[in-house]
């Protein structure tokens, strides 16, 4: 990042913008003391100021929500919401019932209603992201720094947090990370763009339509955000009937029940629905991740297929992208080949000797491939930005030479320019005959690339809409179960059946 300036003003959300690697995240770090050495000047509230540290940014009204969470999954709510700045007795002792009760008066403004007790690693990723949310409110921040809240949220919660947001801003100033086009239109007063570490442009939201707002992002003109699909069905691919999955511990209860569908090569068939619908355990399942608790009949190119392990999954070509690249998609510490060959070993290390020179090749050619943007090739995926971590995941998966790709929030933390590049290579992948299964939160870009949309709901499929007859409303209709009854249950992390009972049986996703 080079010199760039940045100002904020009080009573407004001001969106920053820019690709993956661009400095946003970087800036923002500054200005709320993770990184100290720097260059330049910082004034807030009229003081020059330097912040040795997030503790001393805190102390001064500034709080920032990470986009990769900060939770520490053993610790209850309270606890970690009060890590680091807990409220204690002179002596030491921790005002315990303070700190439950003004974690009870957070929750209440979110509408969240979990067991304050309870590790939040047990809790669904949304739920998590929002007491994320809830710790930065703690402390009466006067600017609250947001990068990409919504990652892990669902529609209902997305409506909540900026009803929040909207609340806020009359009271402290806001920073809003994100790439998603329309929630910088519904949330922005004003737009900074950040390119290659440099300050682009700053403008009132009114005055910088969406084209051009892309053009300033990526550079150079992108043409239609989502390219055209032609679509181009196939053989039988994937086949499903009657499709169940137990909840522990008595089994009396069902995650998925009773899914049948259908999904053929070159077709992209979209899976919706809300947090705890279900959608992600089938994908999860389909892959093995659960050995042999999926009932059911399930066929795979014609052939009978028991999605026994991830291995015999991807044997069987057959993978998964998982929603969380930082826990079950990377190994953060390693470099860009030992991740692209971590699911392909078999292939690239015959005799089970590592073959680095194979290794680096393959590496080099999904660099350029994918445009997979690294200083050296030796440089650890932690270090690269989230748009440029997704390619190596998808990388890792395309390397196992799949014919049914399942793809579970793909474009997450990934900035513009990138997604499209990830929507022009799944119209050619189908186009060569892979079959996709996507779920997307994002309802534009779900109706954009689905060939057919199954909506789940509570374990189940409770429609499903051609590309033709799909509209938004429609899909938020069913996931809701179409009266909207049953939204706060969902919403709030208390699902179907409480998926996360299954965290036990889960095996390893690479």
């Amino acid at each position: 990042m080079e010199d760039v300036s940045f100002d904020l003003r009080r009573g407004e959300v001001h969106v920053l913008a820019g690709e993956n690697g661009a400095g946003k995240s970087t800036l923002m770090k500054i200005l709320s003391g993770v990184h100290t050495g720097y260059d330049g000047t910082i004034r807030w509230e009229g003081e020059r100021v330097r912040f040795v540290s997030p503790q001393e940014a805190v102390a001064r009204g500034i709080s920032m929500i990470h986009q990769e969470l900060s939770l520490i999954e053993s610790l209850s709510a309270v606890d970690n919401i009060f890590l680091g700045r807990e409220r204690v007795f002179p002596g030491g002792w921790i005002r315990h019932r303070e700190q439950v009760a003004q974690t009870q008066d957070l929750f209440r403004r979110l509408d969240l209603d979990v067991d304050l007790h309870r590790p939040i690693g047990e809790f669904p990723m949304s739920v998590r992201q929002m007491i994320e949310i809830a710790r930065a409110l703690a402390f009466d921040a006067r600017l609250l720094i947001m990068d990409e809240p919504t990652s892990s949220l669902n529609e209902p919660e997305v409506i909540r947090l900026f009803a929040l947001i909207r609340e806020l801003k009359q009271t402290c100033a806001i920073v809003y990370i994100s790439h998603k086009m329309d929630e910088i239109y519904q949330l922005a007063d004003r737009i900074t763009v950040l390119r290659d570490g440099r300050h682009i442009i700053t403008a009132d939201a009114g005055a910088l339509p969406q084209k051009e707002l892309v053009r300033h992002l990526v550079g150079r003109e992108l043409g239609a955000y989502f390219p055209v699909r032609q679509k181009t069905t196939g053989s039988m691919a994937l086949e499903a009937k009657q499709v169940s999955l137990p909840s522990p511990p008595d089994q009396s209860r069902v995650v998925i029940r009773d899914i049948s569908f259908v999904a053929r090569a070159g077709e992209i068939v979209g899976f919706a629905g809300l947090q705890g619908s279900g959608n992600s355990e089938l994908f999860q399942g389909l892959f093995g991740v659960y050995r042999r608790e999926l009932r059911g009949t399930i066929t795979l190119e014609g052939q009978p297929y028991i999605p026994s392990s991830p291995r015999h999954a991807i044997a069987s070509r057959l993978a998964l992208l998982t929603h969380d690249r930082k826990g079950t998609g990377l190994i953060p510490e390693f470099s860009t080949g030992p991740n692209i060959t971590l699911a392909s070993l078999m292939n690239t290390s015959p005799g089970g000797w590592m073959h680095p020179g194979r290794e680096h090749e393959l590496a080099t050619r999904y660099r350029q491939d994918l445009t997979i943007r690294l200083a050296t090739m030796n440089q650890p995926v932690r270090e690269l930005s989230g748009g440029n971590q997704q390619k190596v995941v998808l990388a890792k998966w395309l390397e196992t030479r799949p014919r049914v790709l399942l793809l579970d929030e793909p474009t997450r933390g990934v900035d513009v320019g990138a997604k499209h590049e990830i929507y022009e290579w799944m119209n050619r992948w189908t186009e060569e005959g892979m079959c996709i299964l996507l779920i997307t939160s994002e309802l534009p870009e779900l109706l954009a690339l689905a060939d057919r949309i199954l909506v789940m709901h509570r374990g189940a499929i409770g429609a499903e809409f051609s590309r033709a007859d799909a509209t938004q409303g429609k899909i938020i209709r069913a996931a809701m179960g179409e009266d909207g009854l049953t939204i706060d249950r969902d919403a709030k992390g208390e699902g179907i059946e409480d998926p996360n009972g299954l965290e036990a049986r889960k095996t390893s996703c690479y």
